[in-house]
């Protein structure tokens, strides 16, 4: 993507603009960021995904200060009458099981995909909504269907209410007021506390981003640099030959300290050992997500990424998937166009090596990649 041009997505800013004015620092009202919108999913199919099993949504419905929460899934019969007001069904990861909603994810590709997290869709009657509330990710909120008041503000005060199910403010003081018709759109950075009311049946897009906590992130990168440690390194059994006779048994000796400290530092010596792990985990598939096995021959007209495959690289890997490779030279420069793009066609396809061309095979094989054969 071409950051440099005006888009009206952004208000007819560019994306570099966007990101170094409003990201993480300020909310963005855009009126007409997607003129003429409809809805990408009817009304039906919506319903359809929210009584799946594999995917995740929740009923929201609210009764004077009453609220009450539901997860899915949801036979039609389940959800309230379309003409009761105040109920909202979410239904996250749209993108993951419609082809229509991962493409609309691709229009915000000038944010790293290691940021990208889904696309939630919210589906309310009139009055309906989630109360107000903070997230601690960046999110674009899309108008598709209908209208939807928001009221947002800076919070400082983030108690949360203790007698409903979610996590509603307790005393929101809404700064500003907006009323989004179906193609505007609203950014709000992280922290920012908003409450959105539908005014008519209406349907929302909320695009959201990842925000790995510090010690989350730490947890899950020092679990894999451990397994790939206990494979990779020879192991070395804890020995106290000097050990004396102790009068203190409860006191952990200072030399097995010494030797779990050295066991953590030799592990993390590993060369590229933390960019591999941080690599695998940024692309390891939500748990819901499930690819269908297929058999291709070469030569392939064109290949493209499967919506559920994460795919990203850093100067020495790519990843795909939670798995990671080395790659250098003209096949690093593919599969890092593949990561960008999400797809490669025949003739750039045929500039990749033999080994190259049998790992994306594999790939598409495994319902990673979807091929098309010549």
């Amino acid at each position: 993507m071409d950051t440099t041009i005006p888009l009206p997505l952004l208000g007819g800013l560019t994306p570099a603009q966007f990101m170094k004015r409003h990201w993480q620092k300020k909310p963005l009202l855009v009126r007409g960021a997607m003129p003429h919108l409809q809805p990408l999913l009817e009304r039906s199919e919506l319903f359809a995904l929210a009584a799946r099993d594999e995917v995740e949504s929740r009923l929201v419905m609210r009764e004077g200060e009453r609220w009450t929460m539901r997860q899915g899934p949801f036979t039609r019969r389940a959800l309230p009458a379309l003409t009761k007001p105040l109920w909202t069904l979410l239904v996250q990861g749209v993108d993951l099981h419609d082809s229509r909603g991962h493409e609309l994810l691709q229009q915000f590709a000038f944010v790293p995909h290691a940021r990208l997290d889904d696309l939630m869709v919210s589906y309310a009657t009139q009055g309906g909504g989630v109360g107000p509330h903070f997230d601690s990710y960046d999110v674009f909120l899309l108008q598709a269907q209908g209208q939807r008041r928001w009221r947002i503000g800076r919070q400082k005060d983030l108690s949360l209410r203790d007698d409903v199910p979610l996590k509603i403010l307790a005393r929101f003081e809404p700064e500003a007021e907006y009323l989004l018709e179906a193609g505007d759109m609203l950014y709000l950075p992280p922290g920012y506390a908003h409450d959105g009311e539908a005014m008519n049946e209406c349907q929302t897009y909320s695009i959201g981003f990842r925000a790995p906590a510090r010690g989350e992130l730490a947890r899950e990168l020092l679990q894999r640099v451990a397994e790939d440690a206990a494979d990779n390194i020879r192991e070395a059994i804890y020995s106290d030959p000097r050990q004396d006779a102790t009068e203190t048994p409860g006191s952990i000796p200072g030399h097995l300290q010494e030797f779990a400290l050295n066991a953590v530092r030799e592990a993390l010596k590993e060369p590229l050992a933390l960019e591999c792990a941080l690599g695998e985990y940024l692309t390891e598939p939500k748990a819901n997500v499930w690819f269908e096995a297929r058999e291709f021959d070469w030569p392939l007209q064109r290949v493209t990424l499967d919506q559920g495959t994460r795919m990203m690289y850093d100067d020495k890997h790519v990843f795909i998937n939670g798995d990671s490779y080395l790659a250098s030279g003209r096949d690093a420069t593919l599969m890092r166009m593949l990561a960008d793009r999400r797809s490669l066609s025949g003739p750039q396809l045929a500039r990749a090596s033999d080994d190259a061309q049998a790992l994306i095979q594999s790939w598409c094989e495994a319902g990673w990649a979807h091929a098309q054969v010549s």
